[in-house]
């Protein structure tokens, strides 16, 4: 329940509209970008996403909380990323034989501040007119009836744009990964990975979520973990067999460390990568990266493979994008749009074993369409070569259970 019954709290945008509802989780005051997520559930896995960090995200589906919060196996890090959580109405009732806590319990002992009881529709409108918004979430009883305060602060905030925020959720050290998805690996089965060598890989650290580093090691790939600002001789002296970049927060522009990284890698080692990585793959070969509108969050992404003309529905997270056409100019072959906006969802490079997906692969929380790619990266360090259409669609089939005609 929340800390207590219809305690005021409110949304400041930086536009001046306020948002009003009751509080729950902590009693403070937090600013960060305002976003939406059109996930139906999985909200703990999207609080603990590292991506989200310096976000306040919104939930389009109406009831949130009704499964409470369960043990650490559900979450992407280890401790809640987002700035803030907006929601329409917070269940009553958590009611799940997993739950451990309620999700205001949760967010509470975390020190996140929660908003619900406004109208989340009319949120989510705003954002997809005018785009992603500055705004601060407040449910501090000292400052919660300042409006000229709160808008002010949301003003003042500088925004994502040029900000590092990967410093804030890249680990210290490098350390060895080793678990497996467990008891959630239906789909392990449909691999083709089990008679060969396993790989080693070296992840680069950008903030990523636990399901892909367990992905990885459930394709078959023994798994060592760096910071983001490794250097391309630190990972070359773990003697990987491929390089792995992952997902993380904000704006991939002020990464430069992993981008040299990354382009001294490229034709050294098969690399691949998964959102930020995707974007910052693309910064290295020469690319442009652009801010999205309003961004694409949720597990309801349709993306469509250029060649094969399959469509995956996709877990996405991410504020910006690859320029297609600059991709282009320094050989970059697109693989996957996306079918909402036609931005690019994925890219290879013909010459040299590197490709990247800008939506989630691992989901958590989403669908499985896209779990095949794995089985694509591990199939490139034993070839030598980025997966062509066929290889792709050959490995969905297989992760499918379908047999060719």
């Amino acid at each position: 329940m929340p800390q207590e019954p219809m305690t005021p709290a409110k949304l400041a945008l930086e536009d001046g509209t306020l948002f009003t509802g009751f509080a729950f989780g902590a009693g403070e005051l937090s600013v960060g970008e305002v976003v939406f997520n059109t996930s139906l559930c999985g909200y703990q896995e999207i609080l603990t996403d590292p991506s989200y960090r310096g976000q306040i995200v919104t939930m389009t589906y109406p009831q949130i909380g009704n499964y409470g919060i369960a043990d650490s196996v559900d979450e992407e890090s280890a401790h809640p990323q987002v700035e803030g959580f907006i929601i329409k109405e917070l269940s009553p009732i958590a009611s799940n034989f997993r739950a451990v806590e309620s999700l205001h319990e949760y967010l509470r002992r975390h020190h996140i501040p929660g908003l619900a009881g406004i109208d989340t529709r009319a949120l989510v409108r705003k954002l997809r007119t005018q785009g992603a918004l500055k705004g601060v979430i407040c449910t501090d009883q000292k400052l919660v009836h300042d409006d000229a305060e709160l808008v002010r602060r949301a003003r003042t905030w500088r925004g994502l744009v040029g900000l590092d925020l990967v410093k804030l959720v890249t680990p210290a050290q490098p350390y060895q990964w080793d678990q497996d998805k467990g008891c959630w690996a239906q789909q392990a089965d449909g691999s083709d990975v089990s008679e060969k060598k396993a790989p080693h890989v070296v992840a680069i650290d950008c903030g990523a979520k636990r399901n892909i580093l367990r992905n990885l090691v459930q394709s078959g790939c023994r798994v060592r973990v760096v910071p983001a600002a490794a250097t391309a001789r630190e990972i070359l002296d773990y003697k990987p067999d491929g390089v792995f970049v992952s997902n993380g927060p904000g704006d991939p522009e002020p990464i430069i460390h992993t981008q040299r990284t990354l382009k001294e890698l490229i034709g050294q080692k098969p690399i691949f990568g998964i959102c930020l990585g995707h974007q910052l793959l693309g910064l290295a070969l020469g690319a442009s990266t652009f801010k999205l509108k309003f961004g694409h969050r949720g597990g309801n992404q349709p993306v469509r493979n250029i060649s094969t003309g399959k469509v995956e529905i996709t877990s996405q997270n991410h504020g910006f994008a690859v320029d297609v056409e600059s991709l282009r100019k320094q050989g970059g072959e697109p693989t996957h749009i996306n079918l909402n906006d036609h931005t690019l969802e994925g890219f290879r490079l013909r010459d040299e074993p590197v490709f990247a997906v800008q939506y989630h692969p691992e989901a958590s929380p989403g669908p499985h369409d896209a779990t095949y790619l794995f089985d694509c990266f591990v199939r490139m360090m034993h070839t030598g070569t980025s997966p062509t259409a066929g290889e792709m669609n050959e490995a969905q089939n297989r992760r499918n259970h379908v047999t060719a005609k």
